[in-house]
């Protein structure tokens, strides 16, 4: 078998079936069946939705804290948050979904017109109470359509009527703005350094936008989408006028119904606001570079390896820091088509199909965890049978 490799698994969630650390647990657990000398490195990943507080606190050096908050339709909860505990300063990772998520509501719940962003505001504001001023917040997983309005409302803006009445929460209500005061914005504001994870690059109106693109999978019909669609216009011009920023158009202001488009128009009240790609601020976060420079052999996944990994899904990025790092990356998927094989392939990476047969979507989300741990031993059975036929004590660069 040779010399033991340092293998690091450093997949994305399997949506709806497993989180990114139960597909990187389980491919370590099919992994060691088969070569049980290697040493493994669990760095389970995420695109800045869901499951990236998971990811991030997986690599050590953080603890959990929380919040008294609310959900997307105003029902009291409690929502974690990161607080960094490495030494290097005062910093904390907020996940938009825990408060203000989709997952937080049952099907029938869903309303995008009512759905706020509050939730997420109140947590940003006991962060700003803990004395951390350096935050990462990703904006993935959103149930709601209000332009990051909630956030502005829990952190001191008022969103007014022509009557000077404070709006109800919602992006429907913005159809109803006459003004937006800004006088009583928190003052520690002014000291935050923001950087959001942001995964998508759709404008705040129209077709590609954040009503029309997300608006139906959070229960808008068509009727619906087209009021958000006027409403968030409205937001947007009584925002920009009032803080001199000109943000709808920008890529990413879409994001998770809009909140991105609302907290850039801060950035002048701000120390500093940045867009960052979700994987690529995930893979920062966790140091993959560092496990990298290690390792002998990457392997990734995600739920579906398909014509959207070209667009900078989880596991192209890691082939890409792979490739950099002349390592070889194997990247498995629970649904795998050519455009993604394709999109992979410029940077040597191989791609292996986690399915065992023919399967519904939904069969293959309900197997959990047993397929990804075979698909790991196989991979782990044919590396042994190539390092055996070429006689090598480990694979060299991108060999596998």
């Amino acid at each position: 078998m040779g010399r033991p490799l340092t293998v690091v698994f450093a997949p994305d969630s399997f949506k709806g079936s497993l989180s990114s650390l139960e597909v990187a647990e389980a491919l370590g657990r099919g992994w060691a069946r088969a070569r049980p000398g290697d040493r493994l490195c669990l760095s389970p990943l995420a695109d800045g939705g869901e499951g990236t507080l998971v990811a991030i606190h997986a690599a050590g050096g953080w603890e959990w804290r929380e919040a008294a908050a609310h959900d997307p339709l105003g029902r009291p909860l409690t929502a974690r948050w990161f607080l960094a505990t490495d030494g290097r300063g005062a910093r904390a990772v907020v996940e938009l979904a825990e408060a203000s998520g989709l997952s937080r509501l049952r099907g029938l719940e869903r309303d995008a017109g009512r759905a706020s962003t509050r939730g997420t505001g109140e947590v940003l504001a006991a962060v700003l109470d803990a004395g951390v001023r350096h935050v990462v917040l990703g904006v993935g997983g959103s149930a709601t359509t209000d332009g990051g309005s909630g956030i502005l409302a829990a952190l001191g803006a008022r969103l007014l009527d022509a009557g000077g009445h404070e709006l109800p929460d919602g992006g429907a209500a913005l159809a109803q703005l006459a003004r937006i005061d800004l006088s009583g914005l928190d003052p520690r504001l002014a000291e935050l350094e923001l950087r959001i994870a942001c995964d998508v690059t759709n404008p705040l109106l129209g077709p590609a936008g954040a009503a029309a693109t997300y608006g139906p999978q959070k229960g808008a019909d068509a009727a619906a989408v087209a009021a958000l669609d006027a409403a968030l216009a409205r937001y947007a011009d009584l925002l920009e006028a009032t803080t001199g920023r000109r943000e709808r158009d920008t890529p990413g202001a879409g994001a998770a119904g809009g909140t991105t488009f609302g907290l850039l128009c801060l950035r002048d009240r701000l120390a500093s606001l940045e867009l960052v790609a979700g994987v690529e601020l995930v893979m920062e976060e966790t140091d993959l570079d560092g496990r990298l420079r290690s390792a002998d052999l990457v392997v990734t996944g995600e739920g579906r390896i398909d014509a959207q990994t070209a667009f900078g899904k989880t596991a192209l990025g890691v082939a890409r820091r792979a490739a950099a790092a002349g390592i070889a990356c194997v990247a498995v998927g629970g649904g795998v088509e050519p455009e993604g094989i394709t999109a992979l392939a410029e940077f040597e990476a191989v791609v292996v199909p986690v399915t065992e047969g023919p399967a519904t979507v939904e069969q293959a989300m309900a197997a959990g965890a047993a397929p990804v741990e075979r698909v790991a031993e196989r991979v782990a059975r044919l590396l042994t049978i190539g390092l055996t036929l070429s006689g090598a004590g480990g694979p060299s660069r991108r060999s596998v």
